[in-house]
């Protein structure tokens, strides 16, 4: 291989989109509701997902879809996670604003109506809604024949918190203690690479998987009898994580020895990888120095595609979907609860004073911007 592969190479260039995405906030008008009543803007730092007034309480939203990911499930005909994946892509940004998901839409875009799809998508929206303990409240279906070549899936989760309880990473102090949550693989982020590395190895998704492809806390979505396919790896569902950080927070709000306060941030970690922390504070750095294990599909992702490193961290979670930032005083105590919940919660690193910037236990991986 003459060059190593990357994001930008596979057509998705994180800082382009970054530029594109300050250029539509740019060019946005203020909201028309007034402060003080409800559905007026709340401002939010980091920008996880989007707050508004509602009588004592706020509410979030959070809109995302699945992405490429899907072009793989419409190859093998297999779209029993992506009504997951695209609840979790939501829900999970909610999760980071301190807010408790309640309601989902869903949008799907098809050339053609198929009646054995739209089932198979509503079995799994139906799952992603007992996972994230919400109710879809509605959702629309678009027929789009010559503007969509093929399924299309998003949506718009909808969320509650106590007014005076977000989490916006404001409260972030140097020392405060990073627990990392795993991931189920993947996730929804990252896919065009994948698809041009599959590619590049010369590999089908039906063959057997090239690596060890079960791992402690984790289990695949299967369709397959014998050993798990390539594609059941990457196909396999983003992991939802209101379970258990919904219930982290309400033991915050209850007896459990902690409070919401304590919670400093939570960060999902997406598209950008390890450089989401940035969002959370202006100024302060992060220091992941005992990261969780990564994941064997991405050894084997880096391997045959010969990808650097740091850019392994940029575009994938790399084993790690969740990061919660807590007051070093509760950090073991809130440790021990989640260890009893999720299998594979670890104590991964701190936040530092030593600048706005990531850096990992791996030489060479470090982060300035997001």
């Amino acid at each position: 291989m003459s060059e190593p592969m990357d994001y930008a190479s596979a057509g998705v260039d994180i800082d382009l989109e970054g530029s594109a995405v300050a250029s539509l906030i740019g060019a946005l008008s203020k909201s028309v509701r007034q402060p003080g009543t409800p559905g007026a803007p709340v401002d939010l730092p980091g920008g996880f997902g989007g707050l508004i007034e509602f009588g004592d309480n706020l509410l979030a939203m959070a809109t995302d879809g699945v992405g490429s990911k899907l072009q793989i499930a419409t190859m093998l005909e297999q779209w029993g996670g992506v009504g997951i994946d695209c609840m979790a892509m939501n829900v999970n940004d909610l999760l980071c604003v301190g807010a408790e998901p309640i309601a989902f839409v869903d949008y799907v875009a098809v050339p053609k109506p198929d009646p054995a799809i739209h089932a198979a998508l509503g079995a799994s929206l139906a799952e992603a809604c007992r996972q994230a303990r919400v109710t879809l409240a509605g959702g629309e279906t678009a027929s789009l024949p010559g503007i969509v070549t093929e399924l299309d899936l998003s949506g718009t989760a909808l969320g509650w918190l106590p007014k005076g309880e977000a989490i916006t990473g404001e409260h972030l102090k140097d020392g405060d203690v990073l627990i990392g949550l795993p991931a189920s693989g993947i996730h929804s982020n990252g896919y065009s690479l994948v698809r041009k590395i599959v590619a590049h190895a010369g590999l089908t998704y039906t063959d057997a998987a090239p690596f060890a492809a079960e791992h402690p806390g984790r289990s695949l979505m299967r369709w397959t009898e014998g050993e798990p396919t390539l594609g059941e790896v990457v196909l396999n569902p983003t992991r939802i994580y209101c379970d258990p950080v919904v219930d982290l927070l309400n033991a915050a709000r209850g007896s459990e020895g902690f409070n919401v306060a304590d919670i400093r941030g939570i960060c999902h970690i997406t598209g950008g990888g390890l450089s989401n922390l940035l969002r959370l504070h202006p100024t302060l750095g992060w220091d992941i120095h005992t990261p969780l294990p990564v994941l064997p599909e991405f050894e084997w992702l880096q391997a045959a595609g010969g990808v650097e490193t740091r850019e392994m961290y940029r575009t994938f979670n790399m084993g790690m979907g969740m990061v919660l930032a807590v007051d070093a005083a509760q950090a073991s105590h809130i440790l021990e609860w989640l260890t009893k919940r999720m299998q594979g919660v670890a104590l991964v690193g701190h936040v530092r004073d030593h600048g706005h910037k990531v850096i990992h236990a791996i030489e060479g991986v470090e982060f300035s911007h997001y």
